[in-house]
């Protein structure tokens, strides 16, 4: 395949995924495609739950919410050779290319959710001047249809030079990252049960275009919490007494968690994002609902801000003596990227004319592909995160948010050079 067919493969990828974008475990239309795509390339394909721990899928839409997207798909362009794999919600995939040559076993991530936002109508915005603007009310707004792109074109150079490889290649395309909910089940699948060398990358995040940063270890550790309170229904003004006020619990837990004290070891956060309660104005509300999230500069710090408000939410239901649930729906953890893989990525990006980084901590977000790093860590072998840098239209989960396409082939090509230094390696 030449350079020329491989990069018009990618922007056609790249737009395809953008204009029919799938939120998290509803990836059904991105995985079939991939699926079928991997395929022709010769790979061997794990799929669905065979790559994903049922009991590890957080925050997972519900059945019938998977249902209806499972008919979407259908409609609009799944490929159906492989929709059965995916139609339960669980879209992950794994892609082996095993050169039956001994080396080291080397995996790449990319992730493929989209988020709920809806996407710019401007005139002046490409995807809609150029026709591949999303269909629906969700949006590639953080560049995932661009990573599963990279994905397929990291795929097509494995499968055409494989004969000068080495090893086993392992390609990781992870649903539901937004919210830090996907890498965990596919951790305890075992995906990465074997991996010595695992790379997982993003684009943007503030990276110059022509820039690597080949190890990114600003991420903060991450706990996204669902929390529900029950109390008891009454008429306010002819029984009060007799209520549970669920509202009044939940204003309460909103306004302490605010109040958790800092941590002298590093950075903390804490988020309520949305309350929701009651059920008209002279009912005393008996339901009331949080969105929350913890941050920590260390996992360690980032577990003492999450008991703090579960302590507060506890609290705050025994106030109003009512009953309440804490559901863990997003995990991320933090990570020391590991300098041996990270070198290898910044020797590529300097090799290809690009300037190449060889470490960064600025970032003050969280990634749940931490738990692939960290796995693949504790067997003793290296991982790490880095950031293909390009030019954005806007900022990450903006509605005008875009990508200057040249990145594709870029961050394609320097991935497979990673692949080919780090296949010459003895276990």
């Amino acid at each position: 395949m030449s350079k020329e067919v491989l990069a018009q493969n990618l922007v056609k990828w790249r737009r395809d995924f953008h204009q029919y974008p799938e939120t998290g475990f509803l990836e059904m239309r991105t995985a079939s495609i991939v699926a079928s795509i991997l395929d022709d390339l010769g790979f061997e394909l794990q799929m669905g739950k065979k790559v994903m721990s049922a009991d590890h899928c957080m925050g997972k839409p519900n059945e019938t919410e998977t249902k209806k997207h499972l008919a979407w798909a259908k409609e609009n362009g799944a490929n159906a050779d492989y929709l059965d794999y995916f139609s339960e919600g669980y879209t992950g995939i794994v892609a082996i290319l095993d050169t039956h040559k001994s080396g080291p076993t080397i995996a790449y991530r990319v992730d493929m959710d989209a988020l709920p936002i809806y996407e710019s109508t401007s005139e002046n915005h490409a995807p809609l001047k150029k026709g591949f603007r999303s269909i629906n009310n969700n949006m590639h707004a953080c560049g995932h249809d661009a990573h599963t792109s990279i994905g397929l074109g990291l795929a097509s150079l494995l499968a055409a030079k494989k004969d000068e490889l080495r090893g086993k290649f392992k390609l990781i395309f992870q649903p539901a990252e937004e919210g830090t909910r996907g890498a965990k089940s596919m951790v305890e699948a075992g995906v990465v049960s074997d991996v010595d060398y695992l790379i997982a990358s993003h684009i943007g995040i503030g990276v110059p275009h022509n820039h690597v940063v080949a190890s990114n270890n600003g991420f903060l550790s991450t706990s996204k919490l669902d929390v529900s309170f029950k109390g008891v229904a009454s008429h306010a003004g002819g029984n009060p007494e007799e209520g549970k006020n669920a509202l009044l619990a939940a204003a309460n837990a909103a306004i302490n968690l605010t109040a958790i004290s800092r941590h002298s070891n590093g950075k903390t956060r804490i988020n309520v994002g949305e309350m929701h309660a009651g059920s008209g104005r002279n009912i005393i509300p008996d339901n009331a609902a949080l969105k929350v999230e913890t941050r920590g500069e260390t996992s360690e710090i980032n577990e003492y801000v999450k008991k703090q408000a579960e302590s507060i939410v506890a609290g705050a239901a025994a106030m109003y003596q009512l009953e309440y649930d804490i559901e863990l729906v997003g995990e991320g953890k933090s990570c020391t990227c590991s300098t041996e893989v990270a070198a290898v990525l910044q020797e590529c990006a300097q090799d290809a004319g690009l300037t190449g980084v060889l470490e960064s901590n600025e970032s003050a977000g969280s990634e749940d592909a931490t738990f692939f790093i960290d796995a693949v860590q504790k067997r003793g072998g290296y991982g790490t995160y880095c950031i293909f840098g390009t030019e954005l239209a806007a900022g990450h989960h903006n509605e005008r948010f875009d990508i200057n396409e040249d990145t594709l082939l870029q961050a394609a090509e320097i991935l497979f050079d990673s692949a080919a230094k780090l296949s010459t390696i003895e276990k």
